[in-house]
C-alpha cells in the first residue's frame, strides 16, 4: 500500500493521517491514433501523480492523490467513434464537489494534475475560488513543464513521440508496433489569425487530423520516455513538496 494514494489506502489509516495537499490527476478517453490505447492520458496521469508524490511524501509532504478522473472535454471530437465527453459545466461540477468537501474536512490546499490538452481548469478555478476564498486552488499541465525539444526529435500534441515514448515506457504491452502508427500530421485551420495562434477556435478532430493524432511518433523509445518520465516526475515533486508546505499566510514576495 501507498500512503499517499487514496485508492491504495484504508480508514484506519487514512482517519489517522493528516493531508496538506490532495491532488486530483484529470485523464481523457479518446482515441490516439493507431498504436495508442484509449486510456493514454488516465495512464499517463496514474503514474506520474503516483511516482510525483512518491518522491514528495518520501521528502515530507503530508500529501494525498485522489483516484484519476477518466473523462475529459472532448467537445471538439464527437466525430471520433467512442471519444467520451464531459462538457465544461460538468468537469466544474466535479471540482465543486470535491472542494466542498475538502472544505468541510479542513484541507485548503488542491492542485488538479492535468493529462488532457482539452481540459481547461482556469475559468473553473476562477469561479470556484470566489466560493472557496480560504483555500488554495491550482492547476498543473505536466505536459508544459519541460521543453521537449530536450528529449524527442518530432514535435507534437496528441499521441506524439512524448505520449509514444511514455507508453512504451509505462505501458508496453498496450502499444502496437509503430510500423502500423500513422504520421500524426496536423491539417491546419485556413484562416491566418487561428493558424498564427493569435485567434483560437476548437480544432475539429476528423477534419484536423487523418488518424487523430498530431505529432510523429515513429521515432519513439521507452528510453526516451523513461528518462523524460523521471525528469517530470522529479519537477512535479518539487511542485507537490513546495505547495504542501506552503504558509496560506505568506504566499507573495515583498519588495
Amino acid at each position: 500500500m501507498r500512503p499517499y494514494l487514496l485508492a491504495e489506502s484504508n480508514w484506519k489509516q487514512v482517519n489517522e493521517q493528516e493531508v496538506d495537499l490532495v491532488v486530483l490527476p484529470w485523464g481523457a478517453t479518446e482515441a490516439h491514433n493507431y498504436h495508442l490505447p484509449y486510456s493514454t492520458d488516465i495512464i499517463e496521469s496514474d503514474h506520474l501523480a503516483a511516482e510525483a508524490a512518491r518522491i514528495a511524501y518520501e521528502k515530507g509532504a503530508r500529501i494525498m492523490v485522489l483516484p484519476t478522473i477518466p473523462f475529459g472535454v472532448n467537445t471538439g471530437q464527437t466525430d471520433i467513434y467512442l471519444d467520451i465527453n464531459l462538457n465544461p459545466s460538468t468537469l466544474m461540477a466535479i471540482v465543486g464537489d470535491v472542494l466542498d468537501m475538502l472544505d468541510r474536512q479542513g484541507i485548503r490546499k488542491f492542485l488538479i494534475f492535468n493529462s488532457h490538452g482539452g481540459n481547461d481548469f482556469k475559468p473553473v478555478l476562477r469561479e470556484l475560488g470566489m466560493q472557496y476564498p480560504d483555500m488554495f486552488l491550482a492547476f498543473t499541465n505536466w505536459y508544459t513543464a519541460l521543453d521537449k525539444g530536450n528529449y524527442f526529435d518530432h514535435d507534437g500534441d496528441h499521441a506524439d513521440e512524448m505520449e509514444t515514448s511514455l507508453l512504451l515506457h509505462l505501458r508496453p504491452d498496450l502499444v502496437r508496433p509503430l510500423n502500423e502508427a500513422g504520421a500524426g500530421r496536423e491539417n491546419k485551420i485556413k484562416i491566418k489569425g487561428i493558424k498564427e495562434g493569435w485567434a483560437w477556435t476548437e480544432r475539429k478532430w476528423g477534419l484536423a487530423t487523418n488518424d487523430t493524432g498530431i505529432g510523429d511518433p515513429r521515432l519513439a523509445t521507452a528510453k526516451k520516455g523513461e528518462t523524460f518520465f523521471k525528469d517530470i516526475t522529479q519537477k512535479m515533486a518539487d511542485l507537490f513538496l513546495e505547495i504542501a508546505q506552503a504558509n496560506l499566510n505568506d504566499l507573495y514576495e515583498s519588495h
